[in-house]
Order: C-alpha cells, then structure tokens, then sequence
C-alpha cells in the first residue's frame, strides 16, 4: 500500500509589496535585502483570510485531482498564523469546503509544518485509516512581522499551497522521510502570543544549513538514493543563501533547486507546497522525478521528505 500525490494547488493574494516599496517604510534597499535574501516582492494578503488562502490552494488542487471536496477523508493544515484560537484552521477549512465525511486538525510546526503534515498523513493512508487526504499550508504572516524592525518585515510574505494524495496499491510517491525537532533551541525563531516574530539570523542560518543537510542526508540513504540521483530539490524558501550552502553540501548543482523566494519571500509552511505546485506547472517536475523536500522553522523543527513524484 503506498501513498500517491494527485493534485496540487496554490493561493497566492494580489498585491505585491515591493523592496522598493519597503524603502519607503524602513531604513533598508533593495540591494541590500537581495543580496542578502534573494527576495525582490512578496505577497500581502490584505483582503483574505488564511481560510480563504487555504480554500482557494485546496480547490485547484482538488480539481488538478479530479476530486470533489467530499471525496477527502482528512484535512490537515500547516500554519503558524492559524485563523482563531480554536476551532482549527483544518476545520473552518472543512466547513468552508463542504465536507463532512472526513476529519481535520491543524499541525504547528512553523516552516517545517507542511513536511511533518505530509508525514502524517502518509502514515495514515499507508495504515489503511485514510484513503484520501488534503494537505495545505497556509500563512498570513503579515500580520505577524513589525513593519519597524528591518530585519524581519522584509523576509516575510503570505499565501496558500495544498496537494493531494491518495492510497495506491502501487509503489508509494513518498520513499522515505526524517522528521526532527530541537525545544532548546526554541529562542531562535519564535513569536509570543499576540506578539510579533523574532529572530537570531546568524544563529539560524548555521543551524538550518547544517541540520538540513543532516536530515536530506538520512532520507537519502534511506531510500538507497545518491545525490547524484535527485532531479529536483525543493527547499524552504527561507533565504537564497542557505538553499545555495545546502546544495553545496549536498554536492548537488543549485541549478537543480526551485526558488520562487525572489516572488514571494518566506511564506513558512505554504512556501514548500507552492514551490511544489509551480515545479509541476512549469515542467521543472515530472512523473517519475526524484524530489527532495527539506525545511527548517520555530521550535526549532527541520527534516526532508524523497518523493518519486
């Protein structure tokens, strides 16, 4: 019994916010968040909810499937900007889809939280629990950044991606999968309630670079796959810099690694199933593809994901 991806989807909200633009509300440039970020615009949601995010990325995937809302047995969404306390974001989202045969909770694991959220859900459908799931990350972290502290507000960027999976009696999309987290390191990127997000840079750029590489590397021998082997990487998009020391650790060309952060910045869990969805559109992935998924966020979280796509 295997775990096959059949839809993906992407929300991604109109406005753009520009380095530009950012010039005029802090003391910052363009080429210095370039350089040093690889981000030129992100997306700013100032219109829709993470719901409304979640519910567009989760329709077009739907329908890439050829599924209807009713067809899912479970819904899991990834988010660190969830839409009330309680109920879950995973559930307005089911109230808004219309179904009612499935269940649905969220999954908090910061940037890390769309792998951990695949990782579940693999679990369930490989146990013959589940046939059918929907799985989404969807972020609003505008509304979590201090537009005055230069140092963040010009990382950060919203919207939605979602895909869907099916249980095949064939040979499983998902080959193998290391999931890790650290609570010490908790202070490196955090947020209190209601409060804004805070960040070491320095000290996360070390421990991302090294940890991911760490986790690519166990999946990899996992599943007996070389470097050499991998056709596409997609990586958090949290800074250029560390996705271009991950590939030179890997030994992988960066040629072989999808960035889309210059578009959108650092959309946390939504930043991989939206890469994922813009790889499969523009060709970059096809059926039969090895891709390495690999993240690192708050708490701190990291690990990766190979899929024969």
């Amino acid at each position: 019994m295997g775990t096959r991806i059949v839809g993906t989807g992407v929300y991604l909200p109109k406005e753009i916010l520009t380095n530009f633009d950012l010039e005029k509300m802090v003391d910052t440039s363009d080429e210095w968040i370039t350089t040093r970020t690889g981000i030129k615009e992100r997306r700013i949601a100032k219109e829709e909810s993470v719901v409304e995010m979640a519910k567009g990325a989760s329709l077009e995937a739907l329908e890439s499937a050829k599924l209807n809302p009713e067809d899912i047995d479970l819904i899991l969404v990834a988010t660190l900007t969830p839409e009330k306390r309680f109920p879950s974001t995973a559930c307005l989202l089911q109230a808004e889809l219309g179904n009612k045969r499935g269940y649905a909770f969220d999954i908090s694991a910061a940037c890390s939280g769309f792998i951990y959220a695949l990782e579940v859900a693999d679990g369930l459908i490989k146990s013959g629990k589940v046939e059918k799931a929907l799985v989404v990350g969807a972020e609003k972290l505008s509304e979590t950044v201090d537009w005055s502290d230069r140092s963040t507000c010009v990382l950060f960027g919203d919207g939605a991606g979602a895909v869907v999976l099916e249980r095949s009696e064939d040979e499983s999309d998902i080959l193998a999968s290391k999931m890790f987290s650290d609570g010490s390191l908790w202070d490196i990127l955090y947020a209190d309630n209601c409060g804004y997000i805070k960040m070491k840079g320095r000290e996360l750029f070390k421990v991302a670079v090294r940890n991911m590489e760490e986790a690519c590397r166990k999946v990899l021998e996992e599943a007996g796959v070389s470097p050499e082997e991998v056709d596409l990487v997609v990586p958090h998009q949290a800074n250029v810099r560390i996705i271009n020391s991950l590939m030179e650790r890997l030994g992988i060309p960066k040629e072989r690694a999808f960035v889309n952060i210059d578009r959108y910045g650092n959309t946390s869990a939504a930043s991989i199933p939206i890469a994922l969805h813009e790889a499969v559109q523009e060709g970059r992935l096809k059926r039969g593809d090895l891709v390495l998924l690999t993240a690192m966020g708050g708490g701190l979280t990291w690990g990766a994901t190979l899929l024969r796509y």
